[in-house]
């Protein structure tokens, strides 16, 4: 069974770090940057799970879930994670948002 696109969460507050971007046509190693991250966030404190998408026109949101802000800051000075940020202002993207949210509540089904 392939593996599931959604996060699993705990039953509690937790944090969700959205991203939304433009891909440029530019790949310039895209692709084993983006796989390295997916690999690195993984072993980062705090860290409970992501869910991403990109569509044929190069738009993506990505959503990674923290436990609290301050693994988030740790996230967000990782230093290969720092030197991907660098390389995404000048390569691989022309346009890219961050936010930050608190999830208070999360609820669902599954058939």
């Amino acid at each position: 069974m392939p593996p599931s696109k959604f996060a699993k969460l705990p039953h509690l507050a937790c944090y969700a770090v959205i991203s939304s971007s433009q891909r440029t046509k530019t790949d310039n190693g895209y692709a084993e940057a983006a796989e390295r991250m997916e690999e690195l966030i993984a072993t980062m404190p705090g860290y409970l799970g992501a869910e991403s998408v990109r569509g044929a026109d190069g738009f993506g949101i990505t959503v990674a879930y923290f436990d609290t802000e301050e693994n988030i800051l740790a996230w967000r000075n990782q230093a290969e994670h720092a030197d991907a940020r660098r390389r995404g202002r000048e390569e691989w993207y022309s346009h890219f948002e961050v936010r930050i949210a608190k999830v208070e509540r999360a609820y669902g089904f599954s058939r």
